[in-house]
């Protein structure tokens, strides 16, 4: 009798633990829908806001450089803010950081303010990114869900070109648009709240710096190559993706000239086909490994990025594209914790996640610049060297497992 009631016990406790952890989940799954949606929705209206300022390629590119000192300052932060405030409170920061400079970027008639702003936005999605990203990665009852987690960012990543296509097709206009962004970002806002409300412990803990020495295990993992290696491939791998998504619409509209909603709708199938590449990572995994998944993936993006480049017409070859870039971010990250030492995981991944952040603001900045003292059309043949930097970086990973855990143990 006392064997069957303490056998209730451990599964009623398992139960509830399997509980908490799933809210948690749920706010990570949707705070990953909010950042994309706010990000992926500028490649459609982009032309809006180059019409309303009276701006050119070069000088949009601003507010890409602009939200490169919020993930600047994230990328050498994050881990310190998180063990000292908990997650949940960074992630309430963070967010309202990021619904504050949609706010402003829709009500603000100012090009320098909207600008100021992209150092808000900046900083609130990668410290989100960090945030969630550690979150999932480093915990054995959610570390498998780490492709799910990508494949929501596909979600909203679809969503929000397609929700911005489909409201300038009715009439409203960009800034208008922006304020839905900003409630999209706001209910993550009230999630949180709500989280830190009830002291949902996953969340809240604080860990303490003196016994986790976060600044120390931050300052190792900047020496450790495996995690300066995995920042370049994730840095060049995000900057591409968002460089597609945020001038493919120009590409096809304003060079090719494709329909305005048609050009839209192509954006969607991109990040569509991210969003089906990131729902079934997790069976090729399974059947491959994550090294080979981003082998082929790889090859798929090479495929996808030269069809789009020497066959402006065919419709395929953007969601072939996202299809490529599908298993890269997740695959790699999901890597990480296999070649550093655990101690290191918090700083390691909350790191590469913010570098990732800075290829997003700082690669579509550059590209944007080429293209403007040359053509839109030099945005396809700049992929591709890129892809040939990911493959590389990619294979030195792959053979450089063990031989970094032993120089991260000897450092320390």
């Amino acid at each position: 009798m006392g064997d069957k009631r303490g056998l209730r016990g451990k599964v009623k406790a398992v139960s509830q633990a399997r509980e908490k952890v799933w809210f948690g989940v749920a706010i990570a799954f949707y705070a990953f829908v909010a950042i994309a949606v706010a990000e992926a929705g500028l490649g459609v209206l982009l032309p809006s806001i180059l019409e309303a300022y009276n701006l050119n390629p070069a000088t949009v590119t601003l507010l890409f450089i602009s939200q490169t000192g919020g993930y600047v300052v994230a990328a050498f932060s994050s881990s310190l803010i998180s063990s000292r405030l908990g997650l949940a409170r960074m992630l309430l920061l963070a967010a309202m950081l990021l619904m504050g400079a949609l706010i402003i970027y829709a009500l603000n008639p100012f090009w320098s303010v909207m600008v100021a702003a992209g150092v808000l936005l900046g900083l609130g999605i990668a410290l989100i990114d960090a945030g969630i990203n550690t979150f999932i990665v480093d915990n054995q009852q959610t570390n498998h869900l780490v492709g799910m987690l990508h494949a929501f960012y596909g979600v909203g990543a679809l969503l929000g070109p397609t929700i911005a296509t489909s409201l300038l097709a009715f009439g409203l206009n960009w800034r208008s648009i922006y304020l839905v962004f900003a409630g999209v970002v706001g209910l993550l806002v009230v999630a949180v709240g709500w989280a830190i409300a009830q002291n949902y412990r996953p969340m809240t803990m604080r860990v303490n710096a003196a016994q986790t020495s976060a600044k120390n295990n931050l300052r190792v993992a900047l020496r450790t190559p495996t995690v300066l290696l995995t920042g370049l491939l994730l840095m060049v791998y995000v900057g591409a993706e968002v460089s597609v998504g945020n001038w493919a619409y120009s590409v096809q509209n304003l060079s090719r000239g494709i329909p305005a909603v048609v050009a839209g709708y192509s954006i969607s199938a991109y990040w569509l086909g991210l969003t089906i590449g990131r729902l079934t990572l997790g069976y090729f995994m399974r059947r491959l490994g994550a090294v080979r998944t981003l082998d082929i993936s790889l090859v798929l993006l090479s495929i996808g990025l030269l069809a789009w480049w020497l066959v402006p017409n065919l419709s395929l070859s953007l969601p072939l594209i996202g299809f490529g870039f599908a298993a890269i971010y997740p695959a790699t990250i999901a890597l990480l914790p296999r070649r550093i030492s655990a101690a290191l995981i918090p700083a390691a991944i909350g790191f590469v996640s913010s570098v990732a952040s800075l290829g997003a603001a700082s690669l579509p900045s550059v590209i944007g610049w080429i293209a403007s003292r040359t053509s839109l059309e030099i945005i396809p043949i700049l992929m591709m060297p890129l892809a040939v930097v990911m493959v590389i970086v990619h294979r030195w990973l792959a053979g450089t497992v063990t031989s970094d855990q032993r120089s991260v143990t000897s450092d320390r």
